[in-house]
């Protein structure tokens, strides 16, 4: 356990990544008695995971490549709504608990469909894969199924494969018939629909109509709301936001035109709230 306190001794090449690590050591002092970061000497500790500040230039460049390849296929897929859907990522670290990648990752792998089923309509697709995600991460940590289980029964769904429409745990099995019934029943919760502002029409097994099915059906269930219930009040849920905005922090010190003051004041909140739920 840390007592917040931060050493930085090393010099590094590479603007952003210089200055990120400058800019932090400054604002971590201030995290208070318990802190689940320490930097000293050469390296960088986030819970078990330990990266060589030496190599944090290199991590950053590769990062931000990645990011800004994932931008580039956001641009093409969403056209005038990729400004939206970069918002979306840039704040996944606290509504999905996944890093901007990550995030941009999870909505490129299923958003051709997803705009198919809108009829093009890149804008509402955006909001559509954004509440998508967030059912996502909210399924995975209030029923305990691996993400990457959930991610994959999203991609099927999107093919018009539902043979893992039981990985939800939403009482559903994995047949085309089982998805029918969800839709069906999701349908009848009108009041819920309202609530969420958006419409479900039995027997559409169109992709969009499918996303807000699962939706309402897990508004029903008490799932909603699961992941930003956590990253506030639990230890695993702050350790994760925490991965995920330290994540953002690396991928920003790869660009000299980045935010760094914003990144580091997400990630600094998000090492207080972990201290926060883990000192008791």
């Amino acid at each position: 356990m840390s007592d917040g306190k931060v050493i930085i001794d090393t010099e590094l090449d590479g603007k952003g990544a210089e200055k990120g690590i400058s800019n932090l050591s400054k604002t971590l002092g201030n995290i208070g008695k318990v802190g689940s970061v320490a930097l000293k000497g050469t390296a960088v500790a986030i819970g078990a995971a330990t990266t060589a500040i030496g190599g944090l230039v290199v991590a950053s460049t590769k990062a931000y490549a990645s990011y800004e390849q994932l931008v580039g296929g956001v641009d093409t897929l969403f056209k005038d709504a990729s400004g939206q859907v970069q918002k979306y990522a840039a704040d996944a670290y606290k509504t999905a608990q996944l890093s901007s990648n990550q995030y941009m990752e999870q909505i490129t792998g299923f958003s051709a469909s997803l705009i198919q089923s809108l009829d093009g309509d890149t804008k509402k697709a955006a909001e559509y894969g954004n509440r998508a995600i967030i059912d996502m991460s909210d399924n995975a940590n209030k029923m305990g199924t691996g993400i990457e289980m959930i991610q994959y029964a999203y991609q099927g769904f999107a093919k018009q494969n539902y043979t893992m429409l039981d990985n939800l745990k939403l009482g559903y099995g994995g047949t085309k018939t089982e998805m029918e019934r969800l839709i069906s029943d999701a349908s009848q919760m009108t009041d819920i629909q309202n609530k969420l502002n958006v419409s479900v029409d039995e027997g559409d097994l169109s992709f969009g109509n499918i996303v807000n099915a699962i939706s309402v059906m897990q508004d029903s269930l008490g799932i909603a709301g699961t992941t930003a219930t956590e990253a506030s009040t639990t230890i695993e849920g702050s350790a994760n936001t925490m991965k995920a905005s330290w994540q953002n922090l690396v991928t920003g010190m790869g660009s000299d035109n980045a935010n760094l003051d914003e990144l580091i004041t997400q990630f600094v909140n998000s090492v207080t709230t972990f201290a926060g739920n883990i000192t008791p």
